[in-house]
């Protein structure tokens, strides 16, 4: 799988947030195809790489509602709360960004290989700020400049007191990007980092549709289709399909997105909006 050097990446419209970075970043790699839309709504979403059981239903409630959105998922592509996000994007039809910790040319282990080429397979990007380099302790904390400078939200799912999540969290708001954090099991350890974000008032409490989407729930249902169709009336996805004129698996899928996002219902067989 060949990679690309970035061309005057200080040039790029769409990279223009890099030059927030104190230092001057020297080069970046990529693998998959460049796309500059692929930036210009992002949400990084950083967490422990001992992910718990709430961590992972977290997730799965917390990524369909922004694949609805459009929104690009950035993560570090480590084992845990990253991958498992970059998994969830790609399964649900959006697109992902992930910010290796060592040099581009490094070859992946076969799970790890996997996931990229679904991520490439799928619109998404691999990218690095290097291209030979082993990942070795320093090389993380400084790709995590990258994951948040790109982002404009950064949201902690889970973090000890001392992780690398909580570098991103700390670049993110040096940056001036929202910063978001998962409240958790005050006897959990890989909670504990994130409720201490929020105490100490460093992060906005993310609770799903009680937080960060309320506020655009209503607009969101106005803008889509779907769920202005199904306000009127009950209708299974073939009848949602027929008469919006658009393919059955297409419509399939974005009617799971929009019952695991709360947005709608299905009874009997048939959809209905919430």
């Amino acid at each position: 799988m060949d990679y690309q050097r970035v061309e005057n990446w200080h040039k790029l419209p769409e990279l223009k947030r890099l030059k927030d970075l104190p230092g001057s970043l020297k080069e970046l790699y990529y693998r998959g195809r460049w796309d500059a839309k692929i930036f210009e709504s992002t949400v990084a979403i950083v967490g422990s790489r001992r992910m718990s059981e709430y961590g992972r239903r977290v997730l799965e409630k917390m990524i369909p509602p922004l694949l609805l959105k459009k929104k690009t998922i950035i993560s570090g592509f480590m084992y845990g709360v990253d991958q498992y996000a970059h998994q969830m994007c790609v399964e649900g039809g959006g697109k992902t960004i992930a910010v290796l910790g060592w040099g581009i040319k490094e070859r992946l282990q076969m799970t790890d290989d996997r996931l990229q080429k679904k991520i490439i397979d799928s619109g998404g990007l691999i990218i690095s700020e290097w291209e030979e380099q082993m990942a070795t302790l320093w090389t993380f904390p400084v790709r995590n400049r990258i994951v948040a400078v790109l982002a404009d939200e950064v949201i902690v799912v889970e973090a000890a007191t001392k992780s690398g999540s909580l570098i991103t969290a700390n670049w993110a708001r040096k940056l001036g990007r929202t910063l978001w954090a998962v409240p958790g099991p005050i006897t959990s350890r890989t909670s504990a980092g994130t409720n201490q974000l929020i105490a100490s008032g460093q992060a906005k409490m993310w609770l799903g549709e009680n937080s960060q989407d309320t506020r655009n729930k209503k607009q969101t249902n106005n803008n889509d289709p779907i769920i202005n169709l199904l306000q009127t009336e009950e209708l299974t996805a073939d009848e949602v399909a027929r008469k919006m004129g658009k393919p059955v698996a297409e419509v399939g899928a974005q009617l799971s997105l929009l019952t695991l996002a709360g947005e709608v219902e299905e009874r009997g067989g048939k959809y209905y909006s919430i």
